[in-house]
């Protein structure tokens, strides 16, 4: 039986299964007199494929009836299947458009179809954090499994445009863009029912991963918070989320989110104390050796994040030496300060 449910008479909520701690994604249909909008596709796995089958054998869609396919972003659990949806939607005479940000489909192809030079970044990456040699090329290895997992790829993938209008459904949703947990995520807000589609950027229970990646946009987490901020005037009544519960209590989420993150930039800066590498700042922060490896390669770019918000605050520097090692500003000596972005300026 398919894990489906109806939130609105014209939207339905599919909860696909995931292999991961996080075990679950959450995708949404909405029913229009021309066709199906389908949001978010899952990961390719063949669970969540027959989780789609059982879906549209209950809720009676034939194929041709999917109008079109829209992505929130470009991780692997949202824009896994959206080829595959494609290429079944095809097989019975059409194939419904797929719809991303432009950076996100810029992302995919670069990490998703291209993933080999991903790996060799990541790694050299990992090994600045602190990692032996063995760990970084065993968690950084670990992406072409989940990009395996993205596979077939759509054939095309029409941009997004923030600040216009959608329809899905019966519905105008407002495309708003929101950085930070993924680059080019976009939001849907339907005005008139204060009704948002949020995908990945604020959820109940947990908080959105924020981690800075190889080839992603600088400062994740102050532009995620600075998102935070700006969305805090938005009259919301319900928030369908990529995972977990429905979002009721918007303000009051949004605000706990923020707080989230101050205490955990002073724990990260707590955690550099007179001297540390990034590894070692996640150890104390997340305690690195009680994760898989999917999950630490997680923390590694969620410990980055938090330490690159905190260079551009001015509270910590880093050094390298074939390592990064960040300090404290006020036990930082005269030398060379080496930004994230690779650039160093001389302090005298």
């Amino acid at each position: 039986m398919s894990n489906y449910r109806k939130i609105e008479d014209d939207i339905f909520q599919l909860r696909l299964p995931l292999p991961f701690a996080l075990n679950h994604v959450q995708c949404y249909l909405l029913r229009g007199d021309d066709g199906w909008t389908i949001v978010d596709t899952g990961l390719n796995t063949s669970a969540a494929r027959t989780g789609w089958q059982e879906t549209f054998a209950a809720l009676h869609i034939a194929p041709g009836d999917v109008k079109q396919i829209i992505i929130t972003h470009c991780h692997p659990d949202h824009y896994g299947l959206a080829g595959w949806l494609q290429e079944q939607c095809r097989a019975a005479g059409t194939a419904p458009p797929v719809f991303m940000s432009s950076r996100g489909i810029t992302f995919a192809e670069q990490v998703w179809q291209r993933y080999e030079s991903q790996i060799e970044q990541m790694e050299a990456d990992f090994h600045h954090c602190g990692m032996t040699p063995r760990q970084a090329a065993t968690v950084a290895n670990e992406v072409s499994v989940v990009a395996s997992r993205t596979s077939p790829h759509p054939e095309y993938i029409h941009p997004l445009q923030a600040g216009a209008t959608i329809q899905m459904g019966n519905r105008q949703f407002e495309m708003i863009h929101t950085p930070g947990h993924a680059d080019g995520q976009i939001i849907f807000y339907d005005a008139a029912d204060q009704l948002l589609l949020c995908g990945d950027h604020v959820l109940n229970d947990i908080t959105p991963h924020i981690g800075r990646w190889p080839n992603g946009d600088p400062d994740p987490l102050g532009r995620y918070l600075t998102s935070l901020r700006q969305l805090s005037g938005l009259a919301v009544r319900l928030a369908l989320p990529g995972h977990k519960t429905l979002i009721t209590r918007w303000q009051e989420r949004l605000d706990e989110l923020l707080r989230h993150h101050e205490l955990r930039l002073q724990h990260t800066l707590n955690a550099v104390g007179h001297g540390a590498t990034v590894f070692e700042v996640g150890q104390k922060v997340f305690g690195l050796e009680n994760l898989n490896v999917h999950n630490l390669r997680f923390a590694i770019a969620e410990t980055l994040a938090h330490l690159d918000l905190l260079i551009i605050q001015d509270r910590i520097s880093c050094r390298e030496n074939g390592v990064w090692r960040y300090v404290t500003n006020h036990n930082y000596s005269s030398g060379h300060r080496v930004h994230r972005d690779g650039t160093e300026n001389t302090e005298r």
